[in-house]
């Protein structure tokens, strides 16, 4: 059942995002109230563990001597090519762009439980609205991205945040049965491990996890698709060193 905190902060979130749509002829924004909520205490984010668990698969546990660093969520397109727009082309993955939102802005105000309820929920959320439309609301992490189709990168140093990654895949499971969708019915990505990449310049990050994943799936075929493709999604993003 939800509790009142809840609640409120869940209405407190969608209403905004609500009066901030572009057909709002006089949007009603407080551009500062979540990022006056921002919280770097690392007491907070201790009290938290990264969801590993699909049901059915696991994904490797971080070790015991990483500590949480930073938590996000991204909005962003999952991005795949097509060699010919026809039923025997399958669409190839070729990176990811996204935009991270500091996700522990609300923390200090619930109890680890109510928090990580909430922000399981919020992908669903996040994913129906564009990001002109959350940017100027919500306070922005980092930026993620693809250097080559395999090498993920998360840049957490332009607003103040812990480092970069330059990452490689170390583990993936399929998303839980019932993951959102996003507006146009894609279903959810994988959940993922990354790991620094060697000698590829990362910093003050040794880790990611991409979990609680909305949208992103590229359809089954290229069956009248462009050459390239772009599929919203949200997820969260847990950033360890």
């Amino acid at each position: 059942m939800l509790s009142s905190i809840r609640i409120t902060l869940l209405f407190l979130i969608t209403t905004t995002l609500v009066e901030a749509r572009p057909h709002r002829r006089n949007p009603v924004l407080a551009p500062n109230l979540f990022a006056a909520l921002k919280t770097n205490d690392q007491a907070i984010l201790g009290a938290y563990t990264v969801p590993l668990s699909n049901g059915t698969a696991t994904l490797p546990a971080p070790s015991a001597n990483l500590k949480l660093k930073a938590l996000g969520l991204g909005r962003g397109t999952q991005n795949y090519t097509c060699a010919t727009s026809t039923s025997s082309s399958t669409p190839a993955p070729i990176g990811a762009v996204a935009t991270l939102f500091d996700a522990s802005f609300f923390l200090p105000l619930v109890s680890p439980l109510e928090g990580q309820e909430i922000l399981n929920i919020l992908p669903g959320y996040l994913v129906t609205y564009a990001l002109n439309i959350l940017s100027p609301i919500l306070p922005v992490l980092g930026s993620h991205f693809f250097t080559g189709p395999t090498t993920p990168n998360f840049d957490l140093t332009a607003h103040g945040g812990p480092g970069r990654l330059v990452a490689a895949k170390t583990g993936d499971i399929v998303a839980p049965k019932g993951s959102a969708t996003n507006a146009q019915g894609a279903g959810a990505v994988d959940w993922l491990q990354v790991q620094a990449a060697g000698g590829m310049g990362s910093e003050g990050l040794s880790m990611a996890y991409r979990v609680y994943t909305a949208g992103g799936k590229a359809p089954a075929t290229c069956l009248g698709q462009g050459k390239t493709i772009e599929v919203p999604y949200a997820a969260q993003y847990w950033f360890f060193d």
